[in-house]
């Protein structure tokens, strides 16, 4: 049974920046300054309840006698008392003998082109550790891009503002980073298993390594040029955010319509459908909030049982990197044309070459990944680098047309310089088509 250590992570790091906020609203309030208080009140408690109640629904404490338990989320303290459940479960597993047992078929990794199916059992302990896990990696995700991800953005703009870093402010902004970094990282590892759950997969170190430094690559540059935008143009800042993330929440709608498929009915037999709208409603508005910051591993995809989109799609990734460069660099260039004077000791052109290279290598490290590191890379039908092949292939295949299309205008450019030879030859041939004899005896 395996140590249940991604559980005391997650729990660490929401006791951690709850309490940082905490503090630091209190400095805030102390210093008078009372936006930036409420602002890091609200980004610090709405996720809090928002992890109580995937913790709830995951665990259906609702339809279950445990009022207790059901207190303890309403004070804000559901995560301690799961974890506490979970280490309790831990360390008296194997103590008494378990009345029954569950077995389940699992697929070994393709050896050779063969691939095993092996039995194993499960107790309950085990059982409910798994549930406990999955669990908290929801709520990891949840805690990182519905209040993390803000937050750090706040900080960094308050930092911007003032011109000042403090310690307490430091401190704060690095937990985090750690807690979006890791919410990103237990997305990752959330599609994988969900994408390949009849398969027994195992992450190498190698792999959390290489997307740890993806998703630290990407997210840091990204919020700090939303904050380097936020900070000249204002006015223009809620345009862009509110187009990234209503583009994103009604993406997965709208290819729900045009599928023409029946409503989802099988999330939860308990949920009435209207229950049903609004869990799937906090579930795109999850997958805006990860879509505004970095790439979202787990796509998804409404009128499928999983509600998670199971193929693989190069062509969506390539996309989306190449958009959201090209954001980034936009939004780089109307900070470098209005930067007031508070960047007057800030080397802009550096600072500008320093982001997009950033953003860069966390692209480098997301193909390392994918084409190394990826443990279910032998189930791709096709590898990044193909699919990236054929990306480029069919953005060539689309600009051959064009580029016909300007020879042939060169050619009717060119044409009408050598207008008298070919209006002299038209001329010739008319001439001999008037008098047929002539052309006979002059061949003759």
């Amino acid at each position: 049974m395996k140590f249940p250590g991604s559980v005391l992570v997650s729990l660490i790091l929401f006791v951690a920046e709850t309490a940082a906020a905490l503090c630091l609203s209190g400095a805030y309030r102390a210093a008078g300054d009372r936006m930036w208080q409420w602002l890091t009140l609200l980004f610090a408690l709405l996720p809090c309840a928002l992890v109580q109640l995937s913790l709830v629904f995951i665990h259906r404490d609702v339809s279950r006698d445990r009022p207790l338990v059901l207190l303890l989320h309403l004070l804000q303290l559901g995560p301690l008392v799961r974890c506490v459940e979970v280490f309790y479960i831990y360390f008296h597993a194997g103590r008494v003998e378990e009345p029954y047992v569950s077995i389940t078929k699992k697929r070994q990794m393709p050896k050779d082109g063969y691939s095993e199916e092996i039995e194993k059992e499960v107790g309950q302990a085990e059982g409910k550790l798994c549930t406990h896990r999955s669990a908290f990696s929801r709520a990891s995700v949840i805690q990182a891009f519905l209040g993390s991800a803000p937050q750090l953005t706040l900080q960094l703009y308050i930092c911007v503002l003032q011109q000042e870093i403090t310690a307490a402010r430091s401190i704060f902004m690095v937990l985090s980073l750690l807690s979006i970094v890791y919410g990103a990282l237990r997305c990752n590892i959330l599609a994988i298993k969900i994408k390949y759950d009849d398969y027994d997969v195992s992450v190498k170190p190698a792999a959390y390594l290489c997307i740890f430094m993806w998703r630290s690559f990407e997210i840091a540059t990204r919020v700090t040029v939303l904050v380097l935008f936020s900070s000249v143009l204002q006015i223009w800042t809620l345009p862009v955010v509110l187009v990234n993330f209503f583009g994103f929440f009604f993406y997965p709608w709208i290819l729900f319509w045009q599928s023409k498929s029946p409503f989802p009915e099988n999330i939860e037999k308990a949920l009435s459908r209207v229950g049903t709208t609004i869990v799937l409603c906090l579930l795109t508005f999850l997958y805006a909030g990860i879509n505004m910051f970095c790439w979202s591993a787990v796509q998804v995809k409404l009128n499928d049982p999983d509600l998670i989109n199971k193929s693989q799609n190069w062509y969506r990734l390539t996309v989306y990197y190449m958009l959201r460069f090209i954001e980034n660099a936009f939004l780089l260039l109307m900070w470098y044309i209005y930067k007031t004077d508070i960047y007057l000791y800030v080397c802009a052109p550096l600072l500008v070459l320093q982001l997009l290279i950033g953003y860069c290598m966390a692209v480098l490290f997301m193909l390392v990944f994918y084409q190394f590191c990826h443990p279910c890379k032998k189930l791709f039908s096709s590898s990044i680098s193909e699919g990236l092949l054929s990306c480029f292939k069919f953005l060539c295949f689309i600009c051959k047309p064009l580029k016909s299309t300007v020879l042939m205008d060169k050619a009717e450019v060119k044409s009408p310089e050598n207008t008298d030879e070919a209006w002299s030859s038209s001329k010739t041939l008319d001439s001999q088509k008037g008098n047929p004899h002539q052309s006979v005896s002059s061949n003759a």
